[in-house]
């Protein structure tokens, strides 16, 4: 159940192999109307057995962005891709896999995800809208988002570090004009370093550090410590690209419903757990606390655009 919580967190669900996610789509999708389908809403007929119109716009349903007149074009796509899945369904049935452990586990991993993921949607949908003033309020509290938006061109350095040569490389970066400047020192004091350059508008950027990139002006760095040495952060440039309220009202209003779906379902977990008899059992019943706990590595700046939250896509197109 906990997992669930990660579906509104940017996560997917767990990759399953092609044959475990051809079993899955088939079975969900066709399973039930293999039997007494009117012939109106067969689209195909595989050996012995049909994929349906139904079968298709399932699949149909899950691509966002279809045009009206790609419609019939991706139909058929879709419906190559299901022919392809049911030959390799009905192979792996002749050949007994559907019975494999391996399978059956991903299987039943896959119905887990699922059924919680449906149990999650259903509670989420109980948020309400944000109201105008919440929006409002919003809006001018996350200034860098939004009236003082800018678009951040970022040079990025991953520094190998001891603990004992933090100091010198924090000195380093102090009494360095630009990032060659600071290169060259690492390079002349034998430390390892990699890099990355981006653009990244402000909502492409780690929501944690965005104050940080606020106040910074161009030509200045950032900072931050990590396990195994530092990230610092170069911003080479920078422009004002403002997005009024207006503008910004859509992407403010799911960001705001997301969160409180997100608040409504982990009030709900912890009220099951709180009602729930849970017994943890053999070395899971050891203290938490006597587990190494993992260190995080600090968010790489140039890798967050990948991180498609409400507000990036909302404001992708303002730019």
């Amino acid at each position: 159940m906990i997992k669930i919580l990660k579906a509104f967190k940017g996560e997917k669900l767990v990759a399953l192999s092609a044959l475990a996610a051809a079993v899955v789509l088939v079975s969900a999708c066709g399973d039930s109307g293999k039997k007494d389908k009117p012939n109106s809403q067969t689209a195909a007929k595989v050996n012995k057995e049909e994929l349906t119109v139904h079968q298709i716009n399932y699949v149909l349903q899950q691509q966002r962005g279809l045009k009206p007149e790609q419609m019939d074009g991706a139909s058929r796509q879709v419906l190559e891709k299901l022919i392809d899945q049911e030959l390799a369904l009905q192979k792996a049935e002749e050949q007994k896999l559907d019975r494999d452990p391996k399978v059956v586990q991903q299987l039943q991993a896959a119905k887990r995800e699922i059924i919680a993921r449906a149990y999650a949607e259903k509670i989420g949908d109980a948020a309400s809208k944000p109201t105008p003033d919440e929006v409002r309020k919003y809006y001018e509290q996350n200034p860098a988002l939004f009236k003082e938006r800018r678009v951040y061109s970022i040079q990025e350095l991953f520094v190998e570090a001891k603990p004992e040569e933090m100091n010198k490389v924090r000195a380093d970066l102090q009494k360095s004009k630009n990032i060659s400047e600071f290169v060259e020192l690492l390079k002349a004091s034998g430390i390892r370093f990699t890099g990355n350059q981006a653009v990244r508008a402000a909502e492409q950027l780690p929501l944690g550090m965005l104050n940080g990139f606020a106040a910074l002006k161009d030509g200045q760095a950032m900072f931050n410590a990590s396990p195994n040495g530092a990230q610092v952060i170069f911003l080479a440039g920078s422009r004002s690209e403002p997005v009024d309220e207006a503008r910004a009202k859509p992407a403010i209003e799911a960001y705001l419903t997301n969160d409180a779906k997100r608040k409504l379902i982990d009030s709900e977990i912890k009220a099951l757990r709180t009602a729930a008899k849970i017994e943890y059992v053999g070395k899971f019943a050891q203290p938490a606390a006597s587990a190494p706990a993992a260190s995080a590595p600090a968010p790489s700046v140039a890798a967050s655009g990948a991180e498609t939250n409400a507000l990036t896509k909302g404001l992708s197109g303002l730019k």
